[in-house]
């Protein structure tokens, strides 16, 4: 039995305007990214800036990096890799302090600022819906400002390792053990996980919840979104003598499935190592983006019923 031509016809028809209509959905939410990176260059300037301020303090110790490196060499093979590789320990830290501090206060103003100066109007009259506009936001806390400071925390100590090679070099010392005791490909993979996992992918109810607190606040965002928490926890800890809540924020946010520690100084082994095996299959991760997909829903409902302030 065939098909009418003017069945499949219309089938066809309706397969690419689905097509097109997807296509053009994941187009939207691409370009609302790109909106956003452009419009809040510190995603990206804040992390080179505080890299390139790295390097030149970096640079300047390399005069001391020979004398250094013969003192590490005499010390016990934990004590020595824990003396050579703190800098670029102290490198990613520096870095992730100020992604997370970009993080938390583009979310906090990501919604609230745009009906303060009445952009939401200009905005809301492009073909843009607001779970769209919603969702591209929360991205970038949660995906791409994590990227960006693995890139450039990838890349900064690179060159540090590049110009250190040098001066080794030029000492007429060998370069393996730094290399050796810095391992560039390992570390860049515990960065992987810590950055992008930890403070990416497993702190989402927190930027979630700033952007709830930034939907909803005619004024003092920031107020809105830590006072609710704070009372909780003090209602719990008056009424009930226990601080569970508390200890259940601290347990996520402090905690977490790619944390780890050294027990004494500086390491990369402080930044993470958990594999992505075990972060995959933490309950925690589940419900935690159950959790952010209720707040970022709430957050959605408001943008579209509340104007600008």
């Amino acid at each position: 039995m065939s098909i009418p031509s003017n069945v499949l016809t219309d089938l066809q028809s309706r397969s690419e305007a689905m097509t097109t209509a997807e296509t053009s959905a994941a187009r939207r939410l691409l370009w609302s990214v790109r909106r956003e990176i452009w419009e809040n260059r510190s995603i990206y300037l804040a992390p080179l800036a505080v890299a390139a301020l790295f390097l030149v303090g970096f640079f300047v110790s390399l005069v001391r990096l020979p004398a250094s490196m013969r003192a590490a060499s005499a010390l016990a093979p934990i004590q020595r890799q824990a003396a050579i590789e703190q800098p670029y320990v102290l490198a990613a830290i520096m870095l992730m302090a100020i992604s997370i501090l970009v993080a938390v206060f583009y979310s906090v103003d990501a919604l609230y600022g745009e009906r303060r100066d009445r952009s939401i109007l200009f905005w809301k009259s492009m073909p843009v819906s607001d779970r769209t506009t919603v969702l591209a936001k929360a991205s970038i806390p949660i995906l791409v400002l994590p990227l960006v400071t693995f890139a450039v925390t990838v890349a900064t100590q690179f060159v540090m390792l590049l110009t250190s090679s040098a001066i080794l070099a030029a000492s007429g010392m060998s370069v393996g053990a730094l290399w050796r005791d810095v391992p560039f490909f390992e570390i860049s993979g515990i960065h992987l996980s810590h950055i992008v996992g930890f403070h990416g992918i497993w702190w989402a109810p927190l930027y979630g919840w700033l952007l709830l607190a930034s939907a909803w606040a005619k004024r003092a965002p920031f107020l809105w979104a830590t006072l609710p928490p704070v009372a909780i926890g003090a209602v719990e800890k008056i009424a009930f003598g226990t601080s569970h809540f508390g200890l259940f924020l601290q347990d996520h946010f402090l905690g977490g499935p790619v944390t780890g520690g050294s027990g004494g100084g500086m390491s990369m082994d402080m930044l993470g190592e958990g594999p992505w095996g075990r972060f995959l299959l933490d309950p925690g991760l589940y419900v935690g983006l159950a959790v952010t997909a209720v707040f970022l829903l709430v957050a959605v409902w408001l943008r579209r019923s509340r104007g600008p302030i």
